[in-house]
């Protein structure tokens, strides 16, 4: 039997406030531990949380560009269970009044687009963290109390590519909007998958498992990829599968039983009495869509019109704001941006990626990748020699006329002085020149190399094959 796998995620953004959502407590990263708490973020008795507005503009702000219905009333519910790292017995979500619904992230996949619909997005404060070590375990609440946006979409994709490609939309949608920097790794974008399977054809859906402890797009994969199989293979020996949380274990590549799955009623959630409905007018949501930068998608669409650009060139360009802003920098005023496009995705990424580091930590500024660029197009350098210009400036960060003028690697350009050097050589080469005159033109590649050997590279290549073929023509 055929079966179709149906997955849909539930995601966790942190968003970029200084601030916990209902205190002033800091919400930086790698503080030393129980460091950033206070009494209304550990729960202690007779305190109050007072909203943080950020946090609502932020919802607002990813409402907008994802499309969605910006619920004007909403309201704080609290979603209870007992866990260490939870340190009110309950945390402040929302539950039956989100503050957002539908919408959705649009996706790029298999050469065409695909909009991946979304059920709700709504706010609520993160627990604590527990750490086990082999001498006990410990809570570090320094996360408590920050503000999370839960983004659910709708059970309607089906392979692991898609959920892999969802995810890395949506992080490129809230880094566009600088609410969210999407680190997996520590854990500000989180994602859970419930995946289940059915027979092809069949529209009930099957009984769902929960994925959970995945930090990577490439885990989602992977662990959606084993659970799927996992599935089906239950199915296939008669068997039922089981509706519970499961943990992706990274090294063994399988998933594994957490706990029975809870539903919805088992956390008792009521309106939460310490906080008033959160009311948004109209005005607020004006101010807020006139700070949405332009987003991926249609900066993609621009880059491809206005600079010509490759389109999957330009994917690549607009996958992070910064690189895209560096691209626009760097082609200002030059007449071939797609030259430009070359230089930074083969050259200056390859270098970055090499050694895992970002856009913002590259040496080399825009302006000096349109001047090295320039250089090649005077005929000042030639394009191999641009290449270990290229270099010094990645390991120096200096100009690249200066490193031409330093180091003497003016492209010889004098006719003269390059039909001597021809000469020499194929004087010294009479039978390459006998193989060459005897039909076999591509010997000329070996003329070519013999001449920028001699002249270190520096030799004008239009310029020497054109030599070349004068004298090789020659009775």
């Amino acid at each position: 039997m055929e079966y179709e796998a149906v997955i849909g995620l539930e995601v966790h953004i942190q968003l970029l406030t200084k601030t916990k959502i209902f205190c002033s407590c800091s919400t930086d990263f790698g503080a030393p531990p129980n460091t950033h708490v206070c009494p209304v973020c550990m729960g202690m008795p007779g305190v109050l949380p007072v909203l943080n507005k950020k946090v609502v503009e932020y919802a607002i702000k990813l409402g907008l560009a994802l499309g969605c219905k910006i619920n004007k009333f909403s309201r704080f519910a609290r979603k209870n269970y007992f866990y260490p790292d939870l340190p009110k017995g309950y945390q402040i979500s929302q539950y039956e009044l989100p503050i957002l619904e539908g919408g959705g992230v649009e996706i790029y996949v298999d050469g065409e687009y695909k909009k991946i619909a979304l059920e709700r997005i709504h706010m609520e404060e993160d627990a604590g963290k527990t750490i086990h070590r082999p001498d006990g375990s410990y809570v570090d609440f320094n996360r408590a109390g920050v503000p999370l946006l839960e983004i659910v979409s709708k059970p309607v994709m089906h392979t692991p590519e898609e959920a892999g490609e969802y995810l890395r939309s949506l992080r490129r949608i809230v880094r566009y909007l600088g609410i969210c920097d999407g680190n997996m790794e520590e854990g500000s974008l989180r994602c859970d998958a419930n995946v289940s399977v059915r027979p092809k054809g069949e529209t009930k859906l099957g009984t769902k498992t929960e994925l959970k402890n995945m930090n990577s797009f490439r885990h989602v994969e992977k662990a959606l990829e084993y659970e799927i199989e996992r599935q089906i293979e239950v199915l296939e020996e008669g068997g039922k599968v089981e509706q519970q949380t499961r943990l992706w274990d990274e090294k063994q590549g399988v998933t594994k039983p957490m706990r029975s799955k809870e539903e919805s009623f088992e956390y008792r959630y009521f309106p939460d009495p310490d906080l008033v409905p959160l009311i948004i007018d109209d005005e607020w949501i004006e101010r807020v869509k006139s700070e949405i930068p332009e987003l991926p998608r249609q900066k993609l669409e621009r880059f491809v019109k206005e600079y010509g650009i490759k389109e999957e060139d330009a994917r690549v360009l607009t996958e992070e704001r910064t690189l895209a802003d560096y691209f626009e920098e760097a082609a200002k005023g030059y007449k071939e941006p797609q030259t430009i496009a070359n230089w930074i995705l083969s050259e200056l990424l390859g270098y970055l990626n090499k050694e895992n580091k970002e856009i913002e930590d590259t040496p080399i500024k825009p302006k000096q990748i349109r001047e090295l660029v320039e250089l090649v197009d005077s005929g000042t350098i030639s394009g191999k020699i641009a290449k270990s210009v290229f270099k010094e400036m990645y390991q120096t960060g200096k100009n690249p006329k200066k490193i031409v003028e330093e180091k003497g690697l003016v492209q010889i350009t004098d006719r003269s002085a390059l039909e001597k050097i021809v000469d020499e050589i194929i004087e010294k080469n009479p039978k390459a020149v006998e193989q060459y005159r005897s039909g076999k033109k591509n010997t000329i590649g070996f003329f070519v190399g013999q001449v920028m050997k001699a002249t270190k590279g520096r030799a004008n290549p239009k310029l020497v094959n054109e030599i070349l073929s004068e004298k090789l023509e020659e009775k």
